[in-house]
């Protein structure tokens, strides 16, 4: 109803003038009424007296003269509000009558009602009439009454009228005064609530808590000021504590969405950013029509680098990967780092097929050049593979499994490679998923063999054979380790072939002594995925108890890669397998990277060289160095030395004339079964090799 206190203070303000004005304008009119009718009445007793000394000599005792009474009455009734004078006898029998001015009222019901006797004296409110009675003689002998009525609601009404015409102008004057010097004085007060309402209008629009009002009267309003700027201290403090929180927030979703998008070491999109970014793509090129490709490679060699430098090495190598691909790309092009060495690559959309090829030759070439690291200088290499959104069916996780099916074809071709994914990769890979699937199986149902491949010394006697593993698959037919065993690794079946095929040996080992009839060692290998079971050495000692198996007709063989791998506890391993009587077996010795600081720290009894050394052994020079180094250095820490890969008497007489202990390849038996075995010669006299006996 108001928009401001100032109206209703106002209104309030002047109603109460209105009523004191009104209020004071009643009660003097009523103390004007009761002081007139007073006056009349002190009037009318003087007025009844004069007349009844007047008419006193007029009355004779007992008889009344009329006509001297009206002639004395007669000058009075000209008085000012005369109603009438009535003069009555002793007995109240009216004698005469003077209506005066008034003499309309004689017509009330007042006067028609009026008993002289019981006449009331003073002034009747109810009619405003003042009634006097005077008795005419003295007390003691009245000769009769003289009653008067005198009207007091005409003057008095006039004299109300007359009280307002003159009061009212000076009371209406000095209301109106009162009524200004009020509202000015309520203006003053509410002036700084004003202020204080605008303040806080200023506050509320500009949004600025800094804002404090002054006001040093303490008053209600210096208390409600005071008030206001402490409470706008308190929104200061917590929007500040806010703009705090919030940003911290802020700062902490910008984190979390860029942990969640983006490779915490390289700075690069990670998986989860690369994915969602390829389903938008892949959608829009589906709806077009268009083919989307992306090239993913991994890096070669980076694990031994990783395991042997440490992984702060690795991690650096990454850092510098990432930079070195940045840089190859074009604007348009995405490089994302998926997890641990592997990265993909989304080329622009534009990308056509000799890009894409241009694209994986430099980025090939772009690793030639070591990487220069702490004072070293590492080589890792990349293979890589590219896949096609149209060969996939526009399906991500389709794509993907493309891309990495081209890039392990890649390692497979040598590493340091790319390749274009093609349809018939998928059924290679579900060759590959279907035996990784059926390995448990086979296992369970025999479909696993050992073939044996014997060891000569250089009397040509047999000392021992190396026990290896073959697959009968119902459908593919026989599968060769070097198929399978990857396989296994991946797929982490491994140890369950090791525990096999140590179980078969032993169950044969019975047979093989019978056959062979002296001393020797079944040889049997461990991968690297063998020697992180830290259960191996436990299973085997079980394998040995339950077949009342004698160590020392066991040898393990395994390569210097995964013996160094964890050298450690591949050492702590191995001695305790030297311990119960096993001989251990470098295998592939001088085809990895491995320092020969190494050979005086491990535990092993026997160097192996590989067959690629044997193989060239006629035709190179370099070859042959290799070769009898490797059998002198052997000589030199006391290790036997068995050669593989023998083909032809040339090579085993020149092995046996540098010393080697022993030699397995063709020339003597290929891996036969252990039914084959038994018909195989337990000596080989050289250069008077039956070739019937031979098997090949």
């Amino acid at each position: 109803m108001f928009r401001s206190i100032k109206a209703p203070i106002g209104f309030i303000v002047s109603m109460s003038l209105l009523v004191i004005v009104v209020t004071v304008l009643l009660f003097a009119a009523s103390e004007s009424k009761r002081l007139y009718q007073d006056n009349i009445k002190t009037q009318s007793d003087f007025f009844s007296e004069t007349i009844a000394q007047l008419i006193f000599p007029l009355v004779n005792e007992g008889t009344w003269d009329n006509v001297p009474i009206e002639n004395a009455l007669s000058t009075l009734s000209y008085r000012e509000n005369l109603i009438a004078v009535r003069i009555y006898s002793p007995d109240y029998s009216r004698v005469v009558q003077l209506n005066g001015r008034e003499s309309e009222r004689l017509q009330e019901s007042f006067f028609q009602e009026l008993d002289p006797k019981n006449v009331p004296v003073g002034v009747v409110d109810d009619c405003q009439i003042v009634v006097t009675h005077y008795p005419i003689g003295s007390p003691a002998f009245v000769r009769g009454y003289v009653q008067v009525y005198t009207d007091v609601r005409a003057p008095v009404g006039s004299n109300f009228f007359s009280l307002v015409f003159y009061v009212f102008s000076p009371v209406f004057i000095v209301f109106v005064i009162t009524l200004i010097v009020c509202l000015l004085a309520v203006n003053k007060l509410l002036k700084p609530l004003g202020a204080l309402s605008a303040f806080t209008k200023q506050v509320t629009q500009a949004k600025d808590y800094t804002l404090r009002h002054k006001y040093t009267k303490r008053d209600e309003i210096g208390g409600l000021t005071h008030n206001i700027n402490r409470l706008l201290e308190t929104i200061e403090v917590e929007l500040l504590i806010n703009q705090e929180q919030n940003q911290a927030l802020m700062d902490q979703q910008e984190i979390m969405t860029r942990l969640a998008n983006y490779d915490s070491l390289t700075g690069l999109p990670n998986r989860q950013f690369v994915f969602d970014s390829m389903k938008l793509e892949l959608a829009r090129a589906k709806r077009n029509g268009d083919d989307v490709a992306l090239l993913f490679f991994d890096l070669d060699g980076f694990k031994g680098i990783n395991d042997s430098l440490g992984h702060e090495t690795g991690d650096l190598i990454l850092v510098e990967v990432a930079s070195r691909v940045s840089m190859l790309l074009r604007e348009g092009d995405l490089v994302a780092r998926l997890g641990g060495d592997e990265f993909l690559v989304v080329p622009d959309r534009e990308s056509n097929d000799a890009s894409l090829h241009n694209l994986a030759t430099r980025l090939i070439h772009a690793f030639a050049e070591p990487f220069e690291l702490r004072g070293l200088s590492l080589t890792v290499g990349v293979s890589a593979g590219i896949a096609k959104a149209k060969d996939a069916e526009y399906d991500l996780s389709e794509l993907m499994s493309n891309a990495d099916l081209a890039m392990y074809r890649s390692k497979a071709k040598g590493r340091g490679s790319y390749t274009v994914f093609t349809p018939d990769m998928v059924e290679s890979h579900k060759r590959k998923l279907h035996l990784a699937n059926a390995i448990e199986k086979g296992l369970a149902n025999n479909e696993f063999s050992v073939y044996y491949q014997i060891k000569i010394n250089q009397r040509g006697q047999v000392i021992g054979m190396e026990a290896l593993l073959r697959w009968n698959h119902p459908e593919y037919g026989m599968v060769m380790p070097s198929e399978f065993i990857p396989i296994a690794e991946q797929g982490g079946r491994i140890s369950s072939i090791t525990h096999w095929i140590i179980n078969k040996v032993c169950q044969d080992l019975p047979e093989l002594k019978q056959w062979v009839g002296r001393k020797f060692r079944v040889s049997v290998n461990l991968s690297v995925h063998d020697l992180r079971n830290s259960n191996l050495f436990d299973n085997i000692y079980a394998i040995f108890k339950r077949h009342d198996t004698n160590p020392e007709y066991m040898e393990f063989e395994v390569t210097e890669t995964a013996y160094l791998e964890n050298f450690a506890n591949s050492n702590k391993f191995f001695k305790r397998l030297s311990n119960m009587g096993c001989a251990i077996a470098l295998d592939d010795f001088g085809t990895g990277y491995s320092s020969l600081s190494y050979l005086t720290q491990i535990s092993i009894d026997t160097l192996k060289i590989d067959k690629q050394f044997v193989r060239e052994i006629e035709q190179s020079e370099r070859s042959r160095l290799v070769t009898g180094s490797i059998i002198d250095l052997a000589k030199r820490l006391s290790l036997q030395v068995c050669a593989e890969g023998i083909e032809n008497e040339a090579q085993w007489e020149y092995l046996s004339e540098h010393g080697c202990d022993s030699v397995q390849g063709f020339l003597f038996s290929k891996p036969v079964p252990i039914d084959d075995l038994m018909s195989v010669p337990l000596c080989f006299p050289r250069r008077v090799l039956d070739m019937d006996f031979l098997g090949v």
